[in-house]
């Protein structure tokens, strides 16, 4: 369920689509190739075209991306969970205006919509609290006993550690639980790592809104520049 939010004290403003790219923190878009998206319904070209990425920025992403594990994988679980509180409620506050561009991009119904939005938005919820009690660590303390016969037995200790940046490419038919906020790239996150996200060509717009809401919320939560980028591409793969 939504968590309450004072939503008089928040002045709404539609997002500025610019059709680039997220490298971290930096918009970009250096390509000279471009593509649409299209309105379903009547397959009629969307505004504005979206920016294919360039070689050099996604290898940007992948430099930034590395270097943010360098801090993220040493980063206190609590402040992991902060940002994924902050991102849930970015999402809720441009709710409506995701759901909009959504249904434009790809016509699934709101209501349909909606409840993928509640799904996701809870399971960002569950990540954090998931993280909060350390649970994901399974954590095994095997203590030494240094005069067992015939063979002393040592010390033997286990924990899970994140292993570094991730990509994750979005799905089409989940615009918003298998894609930008979807469950591979929140895991990643409650994990410790850095991720890239290949948006889906099918619903680029609702991709950068989602992406900007996971770049402020990377702000507000003192997260590194590169916790999170996003790729553009008409391709599925890229």
């Amino acid at each position: 369920m939504f968590q309450n939010i004072n939503f008089d004290i928040i002045k709404k403003l539609k997002m500025k689509l610019t059709g680039q790219q997220f490298i971290g923190f930096k918009i970009s878009g250096k390509g000279n190739q471009f593509f649409h998206a299209y309105n379903p319904e009547d397959n009629s070209p969307l505004e504005p075209k979206i920016v294919e990425a360039t070689t050099e920025e996604i290898e940007e992403a992948c430099r930034l991306a590395g270097k943010a594990f360098q801090i993220i994988s040493k980063t206190n679980r609590l402040k992991i969970a902060q940002f994924l509180n902050e991102i849930a409620n970015k999402l809720e506050v441009i709710r409506d205006e995701l759901i909009n561009t959504c249904h434009t991009e790809t016509g699934l119904s709101q209501s349909r919509l909606n409840g993928e939005l509640i799904r996701t938005v809870n399971q960002i919820y569950m990540f954090s609290g998931l993280i909060k009690t350390g649970q994901h660590l399974d954590i095994r303390i095997d203590t030494a006993i240094p005069d067992r016969q015939p063979a002393p037995k040592p010390d033997i200790r286990q924990t899970q550690i994140p292993l570094g940046p991730v990509a994750v490419f979005g799905a089409s038919n989940f615009p918003l639980a298998f894609s930008v906020t979807g469950g591979d790239t929140i895991s990643a996150f409650a994990a410790g790592c850095p991720v890239i996200v290949k948006a889906n060509p099918s619903h680029p717009h609702t991709s950068e809104i989602v992406a900007s809401a996971i770049v402020k919320a990377a702000k507000n939560t003192n997260m590194p520049d590169g916790m999170f980028s996003l790729i553009q591409g008409q391709a599925y793969s890229t």
